[in-house]
């Protein structure tokens, strides 16, 4: 069997989106997975669903994708998210929602070695960011895929690798491991594993589109990351009305504040 490319958090991101279709060809990736937000904060959502759907990438629903179909709500977003997937909302085609409420909540690989989820097991809004949020979910993962040893995640947009060891909750031990653009994993602990955002537009450091090739029968996962067209996809953002104006992003701040001091008072 050959490699996986494993994608995530694309947002719309049409420039950023064919820049790693591109680089997966030149390696001649062909099975890709997304563990989805395939929408949201960008100007093509219905173009990257239409990308994905030709090659039929195996796709799970993420946040943003369950907001665009108004399956969720956005309490739990930026300001920024909430103002473009309202834009979202109003211009999503029949066909991109058809297929966005086809997704499942997540996937199993090889066998059930391995697991795809968006956010953490059981909460697609969660970003697992520490050991400790990791530790959780590693004993979710083994309730609900006892045979998964790796699980990929998405949400939190950075690169990252998270080693497990130990069965029982009281006895994990996880551990960030340092970045590296090749890792070999080993077959006695369980690994959570982020391959990084597609989209990279509210990234500082680097304007560079992130995603992972997962050789199962080696053991490996690889890292990428590809320049795209960033000044284009933003230009396009601005201009379709996916990016937030000043006195809009106030307004949701006093609403989110007015909505907390509400929940104190029981109102």
């Amino acid at each position: 069997m050959g490699p996986y490319g494993v994608i995530a958090d694309i947002h719309g991101n049409r420039e950023a989106l064919a820049a790693v279709l591109a680089a997966l060809d030149a390696r001649g990736v062909r099975r890709l997975v997304c563990l989805g937000d395939v929408i949201g904060y960008n100007a093509d959502p219905d173009e990257c669903a239409a990308m994905l759907r030709s090659r039929g990438v195996l796709a799970i629903a993420g946040n943003h994708d369950l907001i665009g179909l108004g399956r969720l709500d956005t309490r739990r977003c930026s300001n920024n998210a909430r103002y473009a997937l309202q834009r979202t909302r109003r211009t999503l085609q029949r066909e991109t929602r058809a297929w966005l409420a086809s997704l499942p909540a997540s996937l199993v690989l090889e066998d059930g070695a391995v697991a795809l989820v968006h956010g953490g097991v059981r909460d697609v809004q969660q970003h697992m960011v520490s050991p400790a949020l990791v530790a959780h979910n590693a004993a979710l993962l083994r309730e609900d895929f006892p045979g998964a040893r790796l699980c990929f995640f998405g949400n939190s947009h950075e690169q990252k690798i998270y080693e497990v060891d130990g069965e029982v909750t009281d006895e994990m031990r996880v551990q960030e491991i340092a970045f590296q653009e090749k890792f070999a994993f080993r077959g006695d602990r369980t690994y959570f594993v982020n391959p990084g955002s597609v989209d990279a537009a509210r990234k500082q450091r680097h304007k560079l589109a992130e995603f992972a090739i997962l050789d199962a029968g080696a053991g490996a996962i690889e890292f990428l990351r590809v320049r795209y067209d960033a000044a284009s996809s933003e230009v396009k953002a601005r201009v379709f009305g996916y990016r937030i104006g000043p006195l809009t992003d106030r307004l949701y701040t006093f609403e989110r504040k007015v909505r907390k001091a509400a929940s104190r008072l029981g109102l």
